[in-house]
């Protein structure tokens, strides 16, 4: 049997807005688009349970320095959630844990439920989760059969709203379908529309869970032009110019930070590791442009007004220092 050639990486920067399919994990999707394209270095920003489907914003190169602040954007989602039914998971991957009867249930009832969730309020995460407690995620411990108790922590739920719950009250009678909701989510970093789906059906007095779930958009792209793991093949066998030409700038991803424009001898400076004096605004976290409006990297404004860098793009080295650096 013919061993499968290795895959030789390359240097390459940019943002891929992945179109996640359902069945692979967060990383699992990763490593097939990092090898599609050969890029030397990729991550992810924000995983996607492998139930859950839809955009996954994936780093490349020097964009991996700015995934951070991308995991903690706003982010909405469609899900569907079935009720009287709990699992270990809170979703349809999970172990059936119990049944309860669903009760008569009318719109009214349903608002004020999905209201009581809205706003800035105290969740506790799935014990199934990717958090970590002594340096191991929670779910490796369960899987082990270990007790876990989660802390509840706060999160923003910007809206959670019913979109339709047809399957729920417009078929009478005996042999209805299961009871299904469905929902829409637009919320913060950290928030687990899994735990939410959870309280919902404790709220309701029935139980429920994730049956299916997609993620619809992430600050920045609200908009986003999603690619498939299909669509990408297709370009790759079209040649690797064509696959690339679905990659977006690392501008792209920037928008959530205030932009901060600085000279050829502020740039240098910057490069070095040292302070650009200024005075610049605004205080905080900032995107660094240079001379040619290029985006050099992210920095931070002090209580002074001085730039200090902090993740900078290996491109900001070529700046013309101008012995300005020696300063």
């Amino acid at each position: 049997m013919t061993a499968k050639p290795r895959t030789r990486f390359r240097k390459l920067d940019g943002i891929l807005l992945l179109d996640k399919p359902r069945g692979l994990s967060s990383n699992q999707a990763l490593q097939r688009v990092r090898h599609m394209f050969r890029a030397e270095k990729g991550g992810h920003t924000g995983s996607l349970d492998p139930l859950a489907t839809g955009l996954l914003p994936v780093c490349f190169g020097e964009a991996t320095k700015i995934a951070g602040g991308l995991l903690g954007a706003r982010k909405a989602y469609d899900v569907v959630a079935r009720l009287g039914q709990v699992t270990d998971t809170d979703d349809a991957d999970g172990q059936l844990l119990r049944e309860r009867p669903v009760p008569l249930l009318d719109v009214a009832t349903l608002d004020a439920a999905l209201a009581a969730l809205t706003g800035h309020i105290q969740q506790r995460p799935p014990i199934y989760s990717a958090l970590k407690r002594g340096g191991e995620p929670l779910y490796a411990k369960a899987r082990r059969g270990e007790l876990v108790e989660v802390e509840p922590r706060p999160v923003d739920v910007h809206a959670f709203t019913l979109l339709s719950a047809a399957d729920l009250l417009d078929v009478p009678g005996d042999g209805r379908p299961p009871h299904i909701l469905r929902l829409r989510v637009e919320c913060g970093s950290g928030t687990y529309v899994r735990s939410l789906v959870r309280d919902l059906g404790e709220a309701l007095g029935c139980g429920a869970h994730v049956a299916e779930l997609r993620r619809l958009w992430v600050d920045p792209f609200r908009d986003p032009r999603m690619w498939t793991l299909d669509d990408l093949a297709a370009l790759a066998a079209r040649g690797e110019h064509c696959l690339e030409s679905c990659l977006l700038p690392i501008e792209a991803g920037m928008d959530a930070w205030p932009r901060v424009s600085v000279g050829a001898a502020d740039a240098a400076r910057l490069s070095y590791g040292q302070r650009a004096v200024g005075p610049f605004s605004p205080q905080g976290e900032v995107a660094i442009h240079g001379p040619d409006a290029r985006v050099l990297g992210l920095g931070e404004v002090d209580a002074d007004g001085a730039l200090r860098p902090r993740r900078m793009f290996a491109w900001a080295c070529a700046q013309p220092t101008g012995g300005a650096a020696q300063a």
